[in-house]
């Protein structure tokens, strides 16, 4: 009888273990998360349960604590959990859309800290004088120079390579960049030089950045 309630139990343990969804947090946010389930993106809200029964238990910009199947978790960005461990997935981040919908994003240049408009409209990332010498960037004597078009007519310009550029865990080396004469752009902008080399997508006012296999 025990052998038999044990092997029972045994099997009861192991239904539960491979019915467990996979579950990938891939944007963190105070308060919410976006969270992947079974391949499902969902954006939780803190005390929000998804239709799979994950329940998002809290969020700040480093972590989310999950309910899955009764059992809170902690998760970090990009980190699945499946039959009892976690493992590095592929580099994924979820940008909410701001003010006047645009989206900003934290990165870097060169292990420079920059914050990012992204803007599917410019070819390259692209930033004035002022931004790009105070990242350390001799765009005068390394850069090609050239004229660009703008809103308030030509400018000067001068083009040159970035070593890296990094948004999340999304680097990418070599990107084309576009340092421009006089104030403007007025934000750094995060351009196709680097979104065309990482796998992009908007979805319900989010902007996702995967990285390419």
């Amino acid at each position: 009888m025990l052998r038999a309630l044990l092997a029972l139990t045994l099997s009861a343990l192991t239904a539960v273990a491979l019915a467990a969804p996979q579950v990938r947090v891939v944007g963190l946010f105070a308060g919410a998360a976006v969270v992947n389930i079974d391949g499902q993106r969902r954006l939780l809200k803190v005390g929000q349960s998804s239709p799979e029964g994950v329940q998002l238990v809290s969020a700040d910009s480093r972590k989310a604590v999950l309910r899955i199947g009764g059992v809170e978790r902690t998760f970090e960005l990009s980190r699945e959990y499946s039959d009892g461990y976690a493992a590095p997935q592929q580099q994924s981040l979820s940008i909410a859309r701001g003010v006047g919908g645009h989206y900003w994003v934290a990165g870097s240049i060169n292990g420079q800290s920059v914050q990012f408009l992204v803007d599917t409209g410019a070819t390259a990332v692209a930033m004035n004088e002022a931004q790009a010498q105070r990242l350390g960037l001799d765009f005068r004597v390394n850069g090609q120079a050239m004229m660009v078009n703008t809103a308030s007519g030509v400018a000067k310009a001068w083009r040159m390579k970035l070593d890296r550029v990094k948004v999340g865990g999304l680097e990418v080396l070599g990107v084309d960049a576009i340092m421009m004469e006089g104030g403007s752009p007025a934000d750094v902008l995060l351009g196709m030089s680097y979104l065309n080399r990482v796998g992009w997508r908007e979805d319900q006012g989010m902007l996702i950045l995967e990285s390419k296999h």
